[in-house]
């Protein structure tokens, strides 16, 4: 009962923290698309997508790996203490090396890759935040494992705060020298902010009794080959998955600009759906995480232990939920999306681009759903496949469509994308649940 009372009030805290960190990360897009318009957001979206390819390298896998690790140290006996002084190490080194890569190749990026060489000082003011982010990730997966959510969810408001403060800052000082220095603003406050959330993280694990170091305890709870079979298949999935979305986002600027003839009308295209009508359409998914934070464990949990009939009803009743709020989210988007739009960005073009995706949007909830789902009854390898097969057919018709139809092709190859990714998720889990228990 009192791990099931602990669950419960850990799943409403992951939600509630969940609804207002994605109340502050919308109001920090108000903020700079106001300071940067539709042009600078899109340069600020170009940035972000090179950024993660690096994200990915530094932390991709040390976030699952401490969790894992961390959860076997503690069912051993044998306390984190040492396990958790290991993955900061190990994360420390991933950090520290994606963040020499990045600042090495910030002016070829920036050049070469995006096409655009103001965002090359951007890129080195956010290489910093690499080894942060990296340590944080292996903290916060040991706090996870320890079932300790409040450590997290305060660093993760604190650094919300910190990065719109110091964000709003720097727009007030620099957005009126152009769009690269606004920026650099924005990623200041990024860089900053995981400085400091890093450092509550470690604060929160010297006071935490779980990481205390414990007599007797082994100075190597893990081994290398323990740490290494499970960081490498995440690290590599994510990075080549992060690496085909940047290609992919480099890639509708260029080619808006062969259809419309000017950079900066493609970049403003651009910025308005990636950087702000995207965001919107996102929003009220934060209302199915605590669905999620809610079903998945227990759809794990079923199928952990064979029990398919448990395992289904879950899966129908996550279906039955997310279809009905997507359906009507996605009406609400065709509806309303022009007026909403212009209520938060001041931007008709983004009102456009939320009207014509809302047809996409219960598509786009749902396999985010079945994907979660998919994890968790362990067809990690099929939804990289599904995903891999995605990001190859977008930047194939990017390429073949964008040129001849503009923003109009692009808005239809992401339906289609949605539409696709949803249906092979779904077929896959349909199957699996459909198994008789062993």
């Amino acid at each position: 009962m009192n791990n099931r009372r602990n669950y419960l009030h850990n799943a409403a805290l992951l939600t509630g923290s969940g609804l207002v960190l994605r109340l502050l990360g919308m109001g920090l897009r108000v903020i700079v698309a106001a300071s940067l318009g539709s042009e600078g957001m899109g340069l600020y979206q170009l940035i972000l997508a090179l950024y993660m390819v690096f994200v990915s390298f530094a932390t991709a896998g040390i976030h699952v790996a401490a969790a894992r690790l961390a959860a076997q140290s503690l069912a051993r006996g044998s306390g984190m203490a040492q396990t958790l002084r290991g993955l900061c190490g190990t994360a420390l080194g991933f950090g520290t090396a994606a963040m020499a890569a990045q600042a090495v190749l910030a002016g070829p990026c920036a050049r070469y890759l995006l096409h655009d060489i103001r965002a090359e000082t951007a890129l080195l003011i956010l290489a910093p935040s690499l080894p942060f982010m990296a340590v944080s990730g292996a903290v916060r997966g040991c706090f996870l494992a320890a079932r300790r959510v409040q450590p997290n969810i305060t660093a993760q408001l604190v650094e919300q705060l910190v990065r719109m403060a110091v964000a709003a800052a720097g727009l007030r000082l620099l957005a009126q020298w152009g769009a690269g220095y606004g920026c650099a603003a924005v990623m200041l406050g990024n860089t900053v902010s995981e400085g400091i959330s890093c450092g509550i993280m470690l604060l929160f694990a010297a006071r935490t009794p779980e990481f205390a170091p414990r007599p007797g305890a082994p100075l190597h709870p893990y081994t290398a080959r323990e740490l290494y079979s499970i960081l490498w298949p995440v690290e590599g999935s994510r990075l080549l998955a992060s690496a085909l979305q940047a290609a992919e986002s480099s890639l509708i600027p260029y080619t808006l600009t062969l259809y419309t003839g000017s950079r900066t009308a493609a970049m403003a295209q651009y910025g308005a759906l990636k950087g702000m009508a995207l965001p919107l359409l996102f929003f009220p998914f934060s209302v199915l995480t605590a669905l999620s934070g809610l079903l998945m464990p227990e759809i794990t949990r079923a199928h952990t232990r064979g029990d398919a009939a448990a395992a289904r009803r879950l899966v129908f009743t996550m279906l039955r939920l997310t279809g009905g709020f997507s359906v009507l989210a996605g009406a609400g988007f065709v509806l309303l999306g022009a007026p909403l739009a212009e209520l938060v960005y001041r931007d008709a073009m983004v009102g456009r681009y939320v009207q014509i995706l809302g047809l996409a949007a219960p598509f786009m909830y749902l396999e985010s759903m079945v994907d979660g789902v998919l994890k968790g009854l362990g067809e990690q390898l099929a939804t990289f496949r599904y995903s891999l097969l995605d990001s190859v057919f977008r930047i194939t018709a990017i390429r073949l469509v964008l040129p001849q139809y503009g923003m109009a092709g692009f808005l239809w190859i992401m339906i289609a994308s949605n539409v696709m990714t949803c249906g092979l998720n779904m077929r896959r889990m349909m199957v699996q649940i459909k198994k008789p228990s062993p």
